[in-house]
């Protein structure tokens, strides 16, 4: 465990007895100390103390917080604060405290000290993302008074399966966020530097308003053992290398969904760069002319179908009798029907397949007084930013909360400066934040809580 007061060093700030209003710095920093790193399958740890450092923090500044667990030591800090006007719905605020792995050994710092340095906050989870959590926390020091019930919620196990986090919490506790319509939480919100067709500097801010899906499969050839000399036409390593060499293979069509299309016609319009969506073809080129830009929106154009993992026999002279892999598949809203009655085709005679985890796509609102609400706070913030909806590749907690019927969004905003390779330091090395960014990022929730 992290003490959440140690690792203090000419660089390091922060300690647990922050008075409001609240340094977000510090209380990031707080809580990068705390190790709650999450090594999936069960295997966590740390998470009930940073737990009951939020709690504590909460309460501290007069909001009443209860944890639950799912497992021991699998700990989730709920709590509400009352919105000024009742006749409105409830938003979730929602984040996680685990974290993925670090091997300290090859960082430049240790990823457990919340250090700053040049200007960033170091550390394993500094963006993904108790940099959100942080900024939650500093708003409700600083006396937030949000005109409808907040519903905030730091849980565990997102970076595995959510089983001891926010897919147990729908399952068996839906009453804590009754009267919730919507829900915010990670990727998205944060500046994305692009360069306009006329040479002018662009800041775009991406909010999340779609997920893909995730279906891990396991596909399974049967066929007839034997021995390795002699002819065998049902020999299942073979057949199952056919369904796997021709899922890799095909090219899954362009499938515009509607944060996809509103997002290449929105940047498009303030890059100023001509959009064509008519064909597959018209979508490419239309991406490629984005350049920088573009790279946000590549891995949701298509379905995807990812061969992972092969597993067969037991000794070279021996034909077995069944072969498996494994293959990730990420699903755009509204397109499982079509992608699996495809796959299906792919596979071939003697091929199976079966779930090893199934998470289906969301999707919220593009044209909502939500996504209104948080580009009106980033621009007051930044009067240049640019605001558009996007779909995350991956996913997030967005898929348990969606099954509540929850519109969930991802707006977790922050200020970066240009060539911060922010997308590659969430799970990797040197993880890091921009301290003016969290602080950007606070202003920004503030007040989009407070007006929403």
């Amino acid at each position: 465990m992290a003490d959440s007061t140690a690792g203090s060093t000419e660089d390091s700030i922060g300690d647990s007895t922050v008075d409001s209003p609240a340094d977000v710095v510090a209380v990031c920093a707080d809580l990068i100390r705390f190790d709650t790193t999450n090594r999936g399958g069960g295997d966590a740890e740390g998470e009930r103390d940073a737990a009951e450092y939020v709690a504590e923090f909460l309460g501290r500044h007069g909001v009443a917080a209860e944890i639950v667990e799912a497992a021991p030591g699998r700990a989730t800090v709920l709590a509400r604060i009352p919105g000024t006007d009742p006749r409105l719905p409830g938003l979730l605020v929602q984040g996680h405290l685990d974290v993925v792995p670090a091997d300290a050994a090859d960082w430049s710092v240790p990823p457990f000290s919340g250090e700053v340095r040049d200007g960033f906050l170091w550390g394993r989870g500094a963006v993904d993302m108790k940099d959100f959590c942080a900024m939650v926390l500093t708003a409700v020091a600083s006396g937030l008074r949000p005109r409808r019930d907040l519903v905030l919620a730091f849980v565990a196990d997102e970076e595995d399966r959510g089983d001891f986090g926010a897919h147990w919490l729908v399952e068996t506790h839906p009453e804590y966020f009754e009267g919730c319509v919507a829900a915010i939480s990670e990727s998205g919100g944060y500046t994305c530097h692009v360069p306009a067709a006329d040479g002018r500097a662009v800041r775009l801010y991406p909010v999340g308003t779609a997920e893909r899906g995730t279906a891990h499969l396991r596909l399974t050839a049967r066929g007839r053992a034997g021995h390795g000399s002699r002819p065998n036409d049902e020999n299942a390593v073979t057949m199952l290398a056919g369904a796997v060499q021709r899922i890799a293979a095909h090219r899954w069509p362009v499938r515009l969904t509607p944060a996809v299309r509103a997002f290449l016609e929105r940047t498009g319009a303030a890059l100023g760069v001509p959009v064509e969506l008519s064909s597959g073809e018209a979508v490419d080129a239309t991406v490629a002319r984005l350049g920088p830009a573009g790279s946000l929106v590549v891995p949701t154009l298509r379905n995807s179908t990812t061969p992972t993992m092969l597993s067969a026999g037991y000794k070279v002279n021996v034909i077995p009798s069944t072969a498996t892999a494994q293959v990730d598949v990420r699903v755009l809203p509204g397109a499982e029907e079509e992608l699996f009655a495809e796959l299906d085709g792919l596979l071939g005679p003697g091929v199976g397949r079966e779930f090893v985890a199934h998470q289906p796509p969301v999707q919220a609102p593009v044209d909502s007084p939500w996504f209104d609400a948080m580009a009106a706070a980033l621009q007051a913030e930044d009067p240049g930013a640019v605001v558009v909806p996007y779909c995350l590749g991956g996913g997030t907690d967005a898929k348990a909360f969606s099954k509540l019927g929850l519109a969930c969004y991802g707006f977790a905003p922050l200020w970066l400066p240009p060539g911060f390779p922010y997308r590659t330091l969430a799970h990797g090395v040197d993880e890091r934040v921009p301290v003016e960014g969290l602080r950007f990022g606070t202003r920004v929730l503030n007040r989009f809580l407070e007006s929403c």
